[in-house]
């Protein structure tokens, strides 16, 4: 698997764990209709906006073993919704070496390069 700059893909997250496999990778898998391959560090606005859309990230929802998310925790973020948080006025740094490759189906690595989340 590659990332958007061509080199072995790399975990976002363990804590919490993440990923559509919750493995901790942000893969790209036709099994996976929400595209989880976008490796975004949440934020609190977005949580509360998701969260209005009617997807909560926030509560825990322990029959899926899902502790919640807190601003700050990487997630892999839906392809779409990443893109309707920038939209929106709510958007998302990534770590490009976490990002799937299938991203660059839906928006150029320039683009990609503006979002990276910088320390």
């Amino acid at each position: 698997m590659k990332n958007v700059l061509g080199s072995a893909l790399k975990s976002c997250s363990y804590d919490p764990m993440t990923g559509a496999f919750r493995d901790g990778f942000c893969k790209y898998s036709e099994q996976d209709p929400g595209l989880h391959i976008v490796a975004a560090k949440v934020t609190k606005e977005f949580l509360d906006w998701n969260k209005s859309r009617g997807n909560d990230l926030i509560s825990p929802k322990p029959q899926w073993s899902f502790l919640g998310l807190k601003p700050g925790d990487w997630w892999c973020v839906c392809m779409g919704v990443w893109l309707k948080s920038k939209e929106a006025g709510y958007p998302l740094y990534l770590k490009l070496e976490s990002c799937h490759e299938k991203m660059l189906d839906y928006t150029s690595l320039e683009t990609l390069k503006k979002w990276e989340y910088k320390e």
